[in-house]
């Protein structure tokens, strides 16, 4: 009697949580679509959602069509890109460091890539790739500056959340203070544009930013997602997932090629994009729970949805002009930060 009453128990747990599952993902699947009407709205041209859906399809003036099809469109989709990059490489992050603290702005990887960045635009390095010198040189230097943090945090134990995060504030620091004196050696003309890159925008994104972040973005997605089941293992702890037949070490590696493949392609077109990682997958495990197969795609829907709704307040709250969208992001992931901090501190004083 007992054991079919955890039967019975086990069943309906496994439909309540397929019912959050169906609900979380109707719920930003329809947030997208608002979202992506909402975004293609805002802006100084001043289209109705009718005449908007009109020149998607190529029918008005064209002038009408090249606005929204080559400069509104493809922004919107970088944003859409860089918004599940971000939120899936926080998801990777915090499983794989069962640390609901880690993201790419708290490791320091995005202080990496401003610093790449910022070295292109003062003193042309990087030339060589012409036009994509600083999305390239910011994807290089982010991609590395995830494996210098974890080999600096990696002990003869294993990696521990503590020299993580420390790891991570301490190079983070260093890139920063790098940017600084590149701000502080460079002329006047060239130091409002690392200003604003380092504020992170999409006012630049065109067809091309959107080509050359896409395949990086994608594969580093895949990857995550490929092995998302070791995740779920992992996140319970590295020593009972080798237990179980996870070879814990291969897919730390892969999960971190794949977390810096996305972060790097996304801020290789965006700048410094703040707390996304960290907001929307602690969101998502609220409501469905830790299991990174079904957060996964959650993260991909809810990190577009939520990047372009803060795109369009960007051009909105001092139109005409724009408010970087790294702004917005760090004035609702700082209290995000903080709550976490306060509700999750047996995190901080983990071990590996």
């Amino acid at each position: 009697m007992n054991d079919d009453r955890t039967v019975d128990d086990l069943k309906g747990i496994r439909r309540r949580t397929l019912r959050k599952y169906l609900l979380a993902v109707s719920a930003t699947v329809i947030a997208v679509a608002v979202s992506f009407i909402v975004a293609m709205y805002v802006g100084p041209s001043g289209f109705s959602v009718a005449e908007i859906f009109s020149l998607l399809t190529g029918n008005g003036n064209s002038s009408d069509v090249h606005v929204v099809q080559n400069i509104r469109l493809p922004r919107i989709l970088c944003c859409a890109i860089v918004g599940a990059a971000l939120s899936v490489s926080g998801l990777a992050m915090q499983g794989l460091f069962r640390n609901p603290m880690a993201s790419p702005s708290v490791l320091g990887v995005s202080s990496g890539a401003a610093f790449g960045a910022s070295l292109a635009m003062g003193f042309g390095i990087g030339a060589v790739f012409g036009s994509y010198a600083v999305p390239v040189m910011a994807f290089i230097f982010c991609f590395g500056t995830m494996f210098l943090v974890y080999l600096l945090a990696r002990t003869s134990g294993g990696v521990s959340i503590a020299m993580l995060l420390l790891a991570g504030i301490a190079v983070g620091a260093f890139f920063n203070g790098m940017v600084s004196m590149i701000q502080y050696m460079v002329d006047e003309r060239t130091l409002p544009g690392i200003v604003y890159w380092l504020m992170g925008s999409f006012e630049r994104c065109g067809w091309s930013s959107f080509q050359l972040a896409l395949l990086p973005i994608t594969v580093g997605i895949v990857l995550i997602w490929l092995r998302s089941n070791e995740l779920n293992l992992i996140s319970l702890g590295e020593e009972q997932a080798e237990n179980l037949g996870v070879n814990v070490k291969a897919t730390r590696i892969i999960l971190l090629v794949g977390a810096s493949l996305a972060v790097a392609g996304a801020v290789s077109i965006s700048g410094i994009i703040g707390f996304v990682g960290l907001i929307i997958p602690h969101i998502f495990r609220m409501i469905v729970g830790p299991n990174h197969k079904i957060l996964l795609p959650l993260c991909v829907i809810g990190g577009a949805a939520f990047l372009m709704v803060m795109d369009a307040v960007s051009r909105f709250v001092i139109s005409p002009n724009e408010l970087p969208i790294g702004i917005l992001t760090a004035l609702l992931g700082a209290p995000f930060f903080i709550y976490i901090m306060r509700t999750k501190r047996k995190f901080m004083m983990g071990g590996s």
